[in-house]
């Protein structure tokens, strides 16, 4: 990595670990996308999804609560029905643009049933393109399942993967997102999560130290050290958080600047009230959030694919973004919360 590429990913991992903001997810896949407007009503189409991006992304006093948004490829290279960047959008406000990198999960052979994330090939070339276009940031996804084991091979291959990825990342300018992501499926124990997590970040952060990633240039975005979602008990915000807290105290360096917690189909509500809990008191990293379906859920349902409703659907997305940016400072109150708010939206073998 050469000066400016150090400089660049020092600047902007500290720009999106910036106090009261976090990240804003909108990097689903087109097929993905294509869910969410179907639960509106709407066609999967090019229009419908800029649409409804442009709507997220040119939300006023977005950049007070907001630092960073992650984007799909077709969002990074789109314009708005303007003629405006959507990139030049962020900007506008503040916002550090990033981009979804990896090609998604397939079958790990060897495995328990387990999966592996696939685009390291071209990740160079394709990551200087995207630096081109503007995006500063990168994130890359895997997962683990406990009710698969998780086998050795699986933890070692999101571990190397992401690893692998972050230095090319780093190496073109880009500061990576670092998301071993431990699925809530299962009817495990909270205890159980917290052994496998420890064991999933003990690797990654090996492997990121064996390809000489820079740790002052990332990001983490860990899953919560919550029970199963099938498990008999649930976990209160405090047991989550000295959980959680706990085991990023155990395995993640304070060189990290901030850890953007994902929320995995979490209530909109659930997800803020931990992330509340877990800034009760001074952390090593700046904790925030990096929501997608914990952000967009309310904005859908008020904006409903209507033109006359995105002033709603953008005021919508402005209380959710505001909501988690208080609980990032340990300031967040869930009174006068929707009951839409406090439905949980765990989907089974969830794909992104």
């Amino acid at each position: 990595m050469n000066e400016r590429e150090h400089a660049s990913v020092c600047v902007h991992s500290k720009t999106i670990a910036s106090p009261g903001r976090g990240i804003l997810a909108i990097d689903e896949s087109n097929a993905t996308c294509g869910k969410r407007l179907a639960s509106i009503g709407l066609d999967n189409t090019e229009a419908n999804r800029q649409a409804y991006r442009q709507l997220l992304l040119t939300t006023p006093g977005l950049g007070q609560y907001i630092s960073g948004s992650i984007l799909f490829e077709e969002t990074l290279f789109q314009s708005t029905t303007d003629g405006k960047k959507m990139v030049d959008c962020l900007r506008e406000q503040n916002i550090v643009p990033g981009i979804k990198v990896d090609k998604g999960l397939v079958p790990l052979p060897g495995s328990n049933n387990e999966s592996w994330c696939q685009g390291l090939d071209g990740l160079a070339s394709r990551s200087a393109e995207y630096y081109k276009q503007g995006a500063r940031f990168a994130k890359w996804r895997t997962v683990v399942s406990i009710p698969c084991g998780p086998s050795a091979l699986a933890v070692k291959e999101a571990a190397w993967g992401l690893a692998r990825y972050a230095a090319i990342s780093q190496d073109n300018g880009l500061v990576p997102i670092v998301e071993p992501e431990i699925l809530l499926d299962g009817d495990h124990s909270i205890d159980t999560t917290l052994e496998v997590a420890e064991r999933v970040w003990a690797e990654v952060f090996y492997y990121l130290a064996e390809n000489n990633v820079m740790f002052e240039g990332i990001l983490l975005k860990p899953s919560m050290v919550t029970p199963g979602a099938d498990h008999k008990e649930k976990a209160d915000p405090e047991t989550i958080a000295k959980y959680t807290l706990t085991m990023l105290k155990r395995r993640v360096p304070p060189a990290v600047p901030g850890i953007m917690f994902l929320s995995g189909g979490q209530s909109e509500m659930e997800a803020t009230l931990n992330l509340h809990a877990m800034n009760q008191s001074p952390n090593p990293w700046h904790v925030s959030f990096s929501y997608a379906r914990a952000l967009q859920n309310s904005v859908l349902k008020a904006w409903q694919g209507r033109s006359e409703n995105v002033e709603a659907g953008q005021k919508a997305l402005l209380a959710r973004a505001k909501a988690n940016s208080l609980a990032q400072l340990g300031k967040y109150s869930a009174e006068g919360e929707s009951e839409d708010a406090k439905k949980g939206m765990f989907v089974k073998g969830y794909t992104y």
